[in-house]
C-alpha cells in the first residue's frame, strides 16, 4: 500500500463529504456506467481542482462511470466509446518514448490481451502510451480510421494531478509487469508526487 492509509467505499454517498475529501492525498473511483448527482460530484471536482487532491484509475472506472457528466469528463481527460472486438483483443501499448515521465521511466512496449479502448480524449492531456487503433482484422465502420489512441496519460485539472491507464478490463491484465508498475507509479505520482519527484 506504499505507506497510505485505504479507506474503501461502495457507495457514491462518500463522495458527499467535501471537507473529507479536501484532506486527502488520492481518489481512485472505481464505478461503471452509472449516474452522479450534483452534490456528489461537485465535491471531487472542487477537491481535486482547488484542494489538490490526485485522482487516478483506470478503464472504465474512472472514464465510463458517469457518461452523462461531461465536466467529469473534462476532468478525467476522457471517456470511453467503444471496444471493438470486445475482450480477447491481442494488442501493443506503446510507451510515448519522446515523452519522459517518471510515470514511464524504464518501461517499455508490451502486449496485452483485453478489451480494446476507443477513447474520446482531452488534446490537453500528456499522453503516455498509446496503441494502434484499430487491431489488425477488427472489423466495423471504424477500421478505415487509423490513430494512434491513447492508452495512459497525465493531466491537471486546477491544482490537481490526474492519472488515467485505459487497461483493466479484468484483474489479470493489472498484475502484468508492466501494467501493474504502470498504476502504482501513476497513483503516486497523483498523490501529490509522493514517492516519483
Amino acid at each position: 500500500n506504499e505507506g497510505f492509509d485505504v479507506e474503501l467505499s461502495d457507495t457514491l454517498a462518500a463522495f458527499e463529504d467535501g471537507d473529507k475529501l479536501a484532506g486527502l492525498n488520492l481518489i481512485v473511483p472505481i464505478w461503471t456506467m452509472g449516474s452522479i448527482e450534483p452534490q456528489q460530484e461537485r465535491p471531487v471536482l472542487d477537491a481535486v481542482a482547488i484542494h489538490g487532491v490526485g485522482l487516478a484509475g483506470c478503464h472504465g472506472g474512472m472514464c465510463d462511470a458517469f457518461r452523462s457528466a461531461t465536466e467529469w469528463q473534462f476532468m478525467t481527460g476522457g471517456q470511453w466509446v467503444a471496444h471493438p472486438g470486445n475482450d480477447g483483443v491481442r494488442y501493443r501499448v506503446n510507451i510515448c518514448q519522446g515523452n519522459p515521465h517518471p510515470i514511464t521511466a524504464g518501461i517499455g512496449d508490451f502486449d496485452v490481451v483485453s478489451e480494446q479502448y476507443y477513447l474520446h480524449t482531452d488534446p490537453g492531456n500528456n499522453v503516455l502510451a498509446t496503441c494502434d487503433f484499430p487491431t489488425a482484422g477488427a472489423d466495423g465502420p471504424h477500421t478505415a480510421n487509423a490513430c494512434k489512441m491513447p492508452q495512459v496519460w497525465t493531466k491537471m485539472y486546477g491544482a490537481g494531478r490526474v492519472f488515467y491507464n485505459a487497461l483493466g478490463h479484468n484483474r489479470a491484465v493489472l498484475e502484468a509487469a508492466e501494467p501493474r508498475e504502470l498504476m502504482r507509479r501513476g497513483f503516486l505520482w497523483a498523490a501529490k508526487g509522493v514517492g516519483l519527484d
